[in-house]
């Protein structure tokens, strides 16, 4: 009975790394493609706010990344980009839709 308790544990464990590891490499994506759309709604000429999209998607990209490791659970993680990618879709959605600034 405790081999089988020993390998539920293991696939819980090995299930929860998983989903951090699609949240770090898409969703991680997703908020820096968005942050890199949204720069685009910044006060500024349209090539230095491609430009600063650009650069911080990088910044956004490692720090979600890091964020989704550091937390307690995957589940937490997930609600973390969640609570991230809302309002920056909130400010890409315009644009997406025709409305560059």
């Amino acid at each position: 009975m405790s081999a089988v308790l020993a390998t539920i544990r293991s696939a819980t464990g090995a299930g929860a790394l998983l989903s951090r590891i699609v949240a770090a490499v898409f969703g991680g994506y997703a908020l820096a493609a968005l942050t890199s759309v949204a720069a685009v709604a910044l006060p500024l000429r349209l090539t230095e706010a491609i430009f600063t999209g650009m650069l911080l998607s990088f910044i956004v990209y490692t720090l979600a990344v890091i964020w989704v490791f550091a937390v307690r659970s995957a589940t937490r993680a997930w609600a973390g980009l969640l609570v991230v990618a809302v309002p920056l879709l909130l400010v890409a959605w315009p644009i997406w839709n025709g409305g560059a600034a």
